[in-house]
């Protein structure tokens, strides 16, 4: 299984990278890409990485699942893209995974993906939920769907991403790996 981690300027750092270094830890092919014609991603807090692609030259067929990180004006800078609400709402129709942490998971709303599900974001972010069954759990799955709350919940959130492309006996051995409890 092949994944996507998009990218904008003024995302939340621990929220992508986290979710990127637990994957590859797993053997998870994942790829960051920027949805900017350029790799450099300038975070919310300044610090600057580097992403795989760009997202005009991603092979979108190639992959099995998306995740969207939160942060501000991150969140904004994904929502306002029509091609990444397209790539949502694609991924979604064909069940395939969509994840998405802090205020990113309004983002899944807005591509009206969360419409009866169950699903979490930023507590500052519940408004714009839409009609989902809204949960306060840190890390919530609905099928292919997997939201989460904030930066302090980026590991388990990584984690639950790990655990639905190789099962929980594997999440379980990197959390004790990493000494996450």
């Amino acid at each position: 299984m092949k994944l996507a981690i998009l990218f904008a300027d003024g995302c939340e750092e621990i929220e992508g990278l986290t979710v990127v270094d637990l994957a590859r830890r797993a053997d998870i092919e994942i790829d960051g890409i920027s949805i900017k014609e350029e790799t450099e991603i300038r975070g919310s807090h300044g610090i600057i990485f580097q992403a795989d692609t760009c997202m005009s030259r991603a092979a979108w067929e190639d992959y099995d699942g998306v995740i969207l990180p939160g942060g501000l004006p991150g969140t904004t800078n994904l929502g306002a893209d029509e091609r990444v609400i397209k790539l949502v709402q694609d991924f979604a129709s064909a069940g395939k995974l969509v994840a998405a942490i802090c205020a990113a998971p309004s983002v899944l709303a807005k591509a009206g993906i969360l419409s009866g599900k169950k699903a979490t974001s930023n507590p500052g972010f519940a408004d714009k939920m839409g009609d989902c069954d809204y949960l306060t759990d840190k890390v919530v799955r609905d099928g292919n769907i997997i939201t989460s709350r904030a930066m302090g919940t980026a590991f388990a959130f990584g984690l639950a991403i790990v655990a639905y492309v190789r099962g929980e006996e594997t999440a379980r051995g990197l959390g004790e790996d990493v000494l996450y409890k």
